[in-house]
């Protein structure tokens, strides 16, 4: 193979040594530097947490990056065609009238090389970046039991200890999943991952492409390949349901009355369903006639967008018979979208509910394939036999290719933390901790380690994600902002609390249609991960209100002393 691009540091992640392993003949690592919290990661949560405990508590702070630039999801998701779904004008930081007033996005859905722009604004805007360490891995934390706090190394010998230690990892981009596919460390072609795309432009020109995998990534990547690429063969693993994305439907003039009303807009959002600022009409799917019901979805598909599934009757996500009357409205319209027969009952999902798996806003995607250049290879009828130096041989034969793009997903939500050395009170290991499917309390904070805060971990929403990453931000630095001035340096949430939560997850999960579908909301993507719910699927304003129902109830669910040593008996009380 002559190029691969399949771990963002060139090398599968490694255990690293823990904080006291010098004298075992580990690495030296330097004096330890002491900070009041450190950041891991300076995505939209990485940046915000620092501005906040920064600037607004007085903290001490260090932000690790990895990346060699600030971005986080969007330094890395930089494949052909990459943006983002939601609508960039609630797909920002609110905390800040100024930066919503002095920011201009281009349209509707800002892809890649804007958002990363936006962000890199924001660390200059704010005086962030001499507290972001870029290019540096942390690769092991652990808490210290004798004095409650946290010492955590990076791939560059930093060795650093800090009271609170607050994750920014993201969901998404910074694990990447690559299956076990026979032979393809055999292909002599260029090879990359959606999820680790090179930052140089590839060339397709002329060139025969192969596209494994089409959900979110390989739907906004196919269109553009296609337009360049000689030919593009796309093996389709799962069918999948997808929105338009109606670009044209903002423009400036949209834009400006958007800037006026924002105040209003920010406050529907945050308390709505998902995170954007729509909600239903408040009727079953099934209370209306099928011409009512034909014109809601006809106008809202007109739309583009989310709004189809957010904004339109409070069952399609909750229950089947609602549900299928949208799936098969969209089953139609790929009928309509695609002009040869055969290959659009390929392309028609049927094996599961939409929303099941992610909703995909799309730009062309279907009318992709009535290209000349473009065939679709349907890996159910021929499955993959293995990747040979000159392609991809199915069943069905050979299909040689100059350029393979793997679009097969990510370890989602907790696979960003598989790859730190993360160990709690008496060493115990967030690997272990969460053998059986991950544990965490309001997607907030795991049992068993004490001051460590999950921007958006396990059990928390999953909607427009700068409405999240906002909301625990500010809940996260208003805990740290109490606890000084309580005199509590040890915060810990209980395993009743965080089972209870989890408990709810998976009742709130149950509920939805997707229940019983494999997908990577329920980590069914990755061979041997537990299957457990990833998400709380109830809405933004529900969650909200439980997560400031326990900040005003005295952090109801968490044990919170003023010094390690009675932190380890709260704990052990509370297991």
């Amino acid at each position: 193979m002559t190029e691969q691009t399949l771990d963002h540091a060139g090398a599968p992640a490694t255990a690293a040594p823990a904080p006291d392993a010098r004298a075992t003949g580990a690495p030296a690592f330097g004096e330890v530097t002491e900070f009041d919290a450190v950041v891991v990661g300076a995505g939209f949560a990485g940046l915000y947490m620092l501005h906040r405990l920064r600037d607004h508590l007085g903290l001490s702070v260090r932000v690790f990056e990895a990346a060699p630039g600030v971005g986080g999801t969007w330094h890395w998701n930089r494949y052909p065609g990459a943006r983002c779904d939601s609508e960039g004008y609630v797909y920002c930081y609110s905390f800040s009238k100024e930066l919503l007033a002095d920011w201009r996005w281009s349209g509707k859905y800002p892809m890649q090389p804007e958002i990363r722009t936006y962000l890199e604004h924001v660390a200059d805007r704010f005086g962030l970046r001499p507290d972001i360490q870029l290019g540096t891995r942390v690769t092991a934390a652990h808490y210290q039991d004798s004095d409650g706090r946290w010492t955590i190394l990076t791939d560059r010998g930093d060795r650093v200890s800090a009271r609170y230690l607050i994750t920014g990892v993201g969901l998404l981009a910074s694990a990447p999943y690559t299956p076990d596919i026979p032979g393809l460390a055999d292909f002599a072609g260029e090879c990359h991952h959606t999820g680790q795309w090179p930052d140089h432009a590839i060339e397709f020109a002329g060139k025969r492409v192969g596209v494994i995998g089409t959900g979110s990534t390989a739907v906004q990547a196919i269109p553009v390949i296609a337009g360049e690429a000689g030919h593009l063969s796309v093996f389709q693993r799962s069918p999948q349901y997808t929105i338009p994305a109606r670009h044209h439907t903002v423009d400036e003039e949209s834009l400006a009355e958007i800037r006026r009303n924002y105040d209003e807009i920010w406050e529907q959002a945050r308390w709505s369903v998902s995170g954007f600022p729509y909600q239903h009409n408040g009727r079953s799917a099934l209370s209306v006639s099928d011409e009512e019901r034909r014109e809601t979805f006809e106008a809202l598909w007109a739309q583009g967008g989310f709004k189809f599934v957010f904004g339109s009757y409070k069952d399609l996500l909750t229950n089947l018979e609602a549900n299928a009357h949208a799936a098969e409205f969209i089953r139609e319209k790929i009928r309509e979208a695609v002009d040869d027969p055969t290959t659009a009952e390929k392309l028609v999902p049927t094996d599961h509910p939409f929303g099941a798996r992610r909703p995909i806003v799309d730009t062309h995607y279907f009318e992709t394939y009535n290209r000349d250049n473009v065939t679709l290879v349907d890996l159910r009828d021929t499955p993959i036999d293995r990747v040979t130096a000159n392609g991809v041989r199915t069943t069905g034969g050979e299909h040689e290719l100059d350029v393979l793009v793997l679009a097969t997903g990510f370890d989602a939500v907790t696979g960003p933390f598989s790859r730190i050395d993360i160990r709690g009170r008496e060493g115990l290991r967030l690997t272990e901790a969460w053998a059986d499917g991950p544990r965490a309390y309001l997607g907030l904070a795991i049992a068993g380690f004490p001051n460590l805060f999950t921007i958006t971990g396990p059990g928390a929403t999953f909607g427009n994600l700068p409405v999240s990453i906002e909301h625990h931000v500010e809940w996260i630095s208003q805990c740290i902002e109490d606890n000084r001035r309580q005199d509590v340096t040890v915060t810990e949430v209980t395993y009743e609390a965080q089972e209870s939560w989890m408990e709810h997850v998976r009742q709130q999960s149950d509920r939805n249609v997707g229940a019983a579908t494999d997908s990577w909301f329920n980590g069914a993507n990755i061979p041997g991960k537990p299957r457990s719910p990833l998400f709380f699927f109830g809405s933004f304003g529900l969650y909200r209100r439980r997560c400031d129902d326990v900040a005003e109830q005295g952090y109801q669910g968490f044990v919170r002393r003023s010094d390690a040593a009675a932190g380890v008996s709260g704990a052990a009380a509370a297991d």
